[in-house]
Formats: C-alpha cells, structure tokens, sequence
C-alpha cells in the first residue's frame, strides 16, 4: 500500500481539528482519491483529547493509522504532539502550533504545563513549529488557526492544486470565509 499516504491531525476540543480533517478529507474525494477518515473525541467539549485520522492513495483499506504509520502529524497543541509522536512513521514530519491549552490536572494546580516539548519534538523528529494561533489571529481572527495549519498540511503534502477554494466556500459560514482562504493561503506560506 504505497500509494496511501496518512495524516493525523490531534488537538483539543474547540481547536477546530475536526473541520480541518473534514475539509481534507472532502477535498480529496472530490479530487478522485480513495479517503477514509476516523476521529476519537475523547471528552472533547471539556477540553479533552482530539484526534482525526485521515488516510487516502488509490485504494484504502482501513481508516486507522498504525503505530509508526503516519506521514505527517499535524498537532495544533504541542503537548498533543508528543502525546501522538509514535504514531508517526521515521521519515515523517510533524507541525505543531506552538500553542498550550492546560489540562485539567494543570488547572487544578496537580500537575504542572511540561517545559520543553518543542526541544523534545525537534530532537526527536523532523518538526516545524508555527505560532498558528497568532498568525490567524495577524489574518483577522484566532478561529482560522485551524485552516491555517489546513494550509501547512496541503503544502506538505502535495495537495496545492486541489479545490480548496470551493471546499471552504461549501463546508464555511459564510461570514468565516475569507478569513479562513487567507488562512488557507498563508498556512501554506509557513512550509516553503
């Protein structure tokens, strides 16, 4: 199964992960590709645990990404990443937002944020990290960071010449749109 390529997205509950796999997988069947998609929302509406997994090539067998099986992790909070790093394959490439969102037990003051999660990343893997957040923030609004690190993922992936445009246009409210094809746009800008 060359030809598939994988692709896991993880973040927190109201990052927007899910929309982001959504757009990417509903671009890449209309381009033709075979794409199969999961998502876990462990306790997504408190903040929890976010994960989508989308696969796609000729011809997708499962939709679950293996253990060392992904092409690139798209993590848009950093703890997130490292959380998920084993998933991806030695070759792979990571793209973290350089972004924390506490977890409860940091919230409640049990625990404490880890330091040096982006150094750990970089050491361990091919990584770029992108202050999504403030860059979406720069376009006009925060909420596109997640189209923005969309943007990162198509650029990495080779993905530049699919239908972007109509896919926001379709799966966006309206008000959101030109923000988030900014978005889109620039996020790609991020990868070279």
């Amino acid at each position: 199964m060359e030809n598939v390529k994988s692709v896991l997205l993880v973040g927190v509950g109201g990052q927007g992960t899910i929309l982001a796999a959504k757009l990417l997988t509903l671009s890449l069947m209309e381009a033709g590709y075979d794409v199969k998609m999961s998502e876990i929302h462990g306790m997504s509406q408190r903040g929890g645990s976010v994960s989508s997994q989308v696969r796609f090539g000729k011809q997708v067998l499962s939709p679950v990404i293996e253990l060392g099986g992904a092409d690139l992790l798209v993590s848009f909070e950093k703890m997130e990443a490292l959380r998920w790093l084993e998933y991806l394959r030695p070759e792979g490439k990571v793209v973290v937002n350089d972004y924390e969102i506490p977890s409860a037990p940091v919230l409640s003051g049990a625990a404490e944020y880890p330091a040096g999660i982006l150094d750990e990343l970089c050491a361990r893997a091919s990584t770029i990290v992108v202050d999504a957040a403030a860059e979406a923030e720069r376009l006009g609004g925060a909420k596109a960071m997640n189209v923005l690190l969309l943007g990162a993922t198509i650029k990495l992936m080779g993905l530049e010449s699919l239908d972007w445009e109509k896919i926001i246009r379709e799966n966006v409210k309206p008000q959101f749109v030109e923000l988030n094809l900014r978005a889109l746009a620039f996020g790609q800008t991020l990868v070279g």
